[in-house]
């Protein structure tokens, strides 16, 4: 079988083309809090409509659909944020959206992807792909996966280009790792654009097959009970063949982060920087404060902040660190913004 085509920097640069006007550049955010050997910069991708990076992706690969079959509308298949982003896109496009979910999802993924005027089809563990393939027949509309595609892929590495674009001194770069669309495009850019920069992915302890994956070479699978076990829901899934050779290529190593290292780093966010993120989105400040990353300019992809008040509110309320400044960055003079 021949090696898959990965995407380029060319490709990723006419997707931003494309999705200029429809998204928001993020900005980086200093975070003066944190090690002044380590100078942190937050990427709040939480701050797209959609509350997630996924809508990069998303409307990236509708927009490449071919006008006729678009027509027809698509079918994806999500835990929650790539749900939302194809919801949104399509209703943006005019066209239906049927929308596979686990039964597990947290309603308020549910509720915000059925709010953009998308079906939502909820499905037991593991089922999502099978069932989502039955309504591509059934219906005659388009695939649109959550991260197994050039185009999602080319989406979500304009992240990379924005960084690139605006800190091209970057010494490290962590990025959230499940089904490796995110690093694969973001590592994709900044490879090309910044080529001294390190490029880390994170994932938890309790989903970490891409770090077993890469060290053994090939791929990795974990039961899905087992992947259930985090509370960051939506890096339970694992990498397909297209997005595990992006990350053999662009990943410097993959960290991994404990359950209660996550809950930190999302109640660090919220009390520090002021800002929202789910699970899945704070594992990359988890791993900046676990792991000893190469001194200099670091930026953290903060994926999504789709997260249910009420858990919100409990893992704020539980952190020992709330309103204690953290870190070597204590008193540190604030950095200036980028």
């Amino acid at each position: 079988m021949s090696a898959p085509t990965l995407v380029t920097v060319g490709e990723i640069r006419a997707a931003a083309d494309r999705l200029r006007g429809s998204i928001m550049r993020t900005p980086l955010i200093p975070a003066p809090w944190a090690d002044p050997g380590r100078p942190l910069f937050i990427k709040p991708e939480s701050l797209q409509v959609i509350g997630a990076f996924k809508v990069r992706g998303a409307l990236n690969a509708i927009g490449r659909i071919d006008d006729g079959l678009r027509q027809r509308g698509v079918v994806a298949y999500s835990s929650g944020n790539h749900a939302q982003a194809v919801a949104y896109a399509a209703a943006r496009f005019g066209i239906d959206a049927h929308i596979v979910m686990p039964e597990e999802t947290p309603r308020v993924k549910v509720a915000r992807t059925r709010s953009h005027g998308a079906r939502v089809v909820l499905c037991g563990a593991g089922q999502r792909e099978v069932v989502a393939a039955q309504l591509v027949e059934d219906t005659g509309a388009t695939l649109v996966p959550p991260f197994d595609h050039p185009d999602v892929i080319a989406g979500q590495g304009t992240i990379g280009l924005e960084i690139a674009e605006d800190m091209p001194d970057v010494r490290t770069v962590l990025v959230p790792v499940s089904g490796g669309g995110l690093a694969s495009g973001i590592g994709t850019a900044i490879r090309a654009l910044c080529p001294d920069a390190q490029i880390f992915g994170v994932e938890p302890e309790l989903a970490a097959d891409t770090a077993e994956g890469l060290r053994r070479g090939s791929r990795v699978s974990m039961p899905i009970e087992d992947r259930n076990r985090t509370i960051a829901d939506g890096l339970r899934s694992e990498p397909s063949e297209l997005t595990f050779a992006h990350l053999q290529q662009v990943l410097t190593d993959v960290l991994t982060v404990s359950e209660d290292e996550i809950r930190s780093a999302v109640a660090e966010l919220a009390v520090q920087a002021r800002l929202v993120s789910e699970p899945s989105g704070a594992v990359a400040l988890a791993a900046y404060r676990r792991h000893r990353t190469p001194a200099g300019k670091t930026v953290m992809i903060l994926s999504g902040g789709n997260i249910e008040p009420a858990l919100l509110a409990q893992i704020v309320a539980e952190s020992p660190t709330v309103g204690v400044d953290q870190g070597d960055g204590h008193g540190a003079t604030p950095t200036r913004a980028v």
